[in-house]
């Protein structure tokens, strides 16, 4: 991804050999002709793929944020559509779509990027969205102490619509709320009315 470090999944790496042996397996299994051209490279294709969307399992999502900044600004900072991409632990298909990330700080700044990275690291793993927005809301809490995160991810679920209730279109949309933000009703609509714009 252009801008966010990528990450890869090195267990994947010295894996390679009994993945691929397994994605063979199951090609067979589902009925396919796996010496057919087009299929001949389909699993080492998947394991290079799987080292890319499964790499945020060699970061830990605190680290992201890395350097942070003595700054005395205590008005609202918000990053908007930071685009992800992840898998769904239930059915390992995948999902995707934006988040947006608010906070208001208490002396301590992020760089921009790092938010963006969080994302990233949160993301690139089997998971639920209902968890990656009350990760990304927690990790920040829990490294800047701001005063107050709010967290809203969208995402639109291929297990829902292109298999199960095939619902194409659809969204899922989750928040998590902490410090200030839940007490604080024109916060929360601020950063709301803020990432609709």
């Amino acid at each position: 991804m252009s801008g966010v470090k990528d990450y890869v999944n090195t267990r994947v790496e010295s894996n390679r050999e009994q993945i691929e042996h397994h994605v063979r397996e199951i090609l067979k299994l589902i009925g396919e002709d796996v010496e057919r051209e087009g299929l001949l490279e389909t699993p080492a294709r998947v394991t290079r793929m799987y080292e890319e969307i499964f790499g945020g399992y060699e970061v830990d999502p605190r680290d992201v944020l890395g350097v942070t900044f003595d700054e005395n600004h205590e008005e609202l900072v918000i990053v908007k559509d930071i685009v992800y991409y992840s898998q769904c632990e239930h059915h390992m298909a995948p999902f995707f779509g934006k988040a947006h990330i608010g906070y208001i700080p208490s002396g301590k700044i992020a760089g921009l990027s790092k938010l963006a990275r969080l994302v990233e690291a949160v993301t690139r793993r089997l998971q639920v969205q209902e968890r990656i927005t009350s990760q990304i809301a927690d990790i920040i809490d829990e490294v800047l102490k701001p005063q107050g995160v709010m967290v809203v991810v969208e995402g639109e679920h291929l297990c829902m619509c292109a298999r199960g209730v095939k619902k194409p279109g659809s969204k899922t949309v989750t928040s998590a709320v902490r410090g200030t933000f839940r007490s604080d009703a024109a916060s929360r609509a601020e950063f709301l009315s803020l990432i609709k714009e």
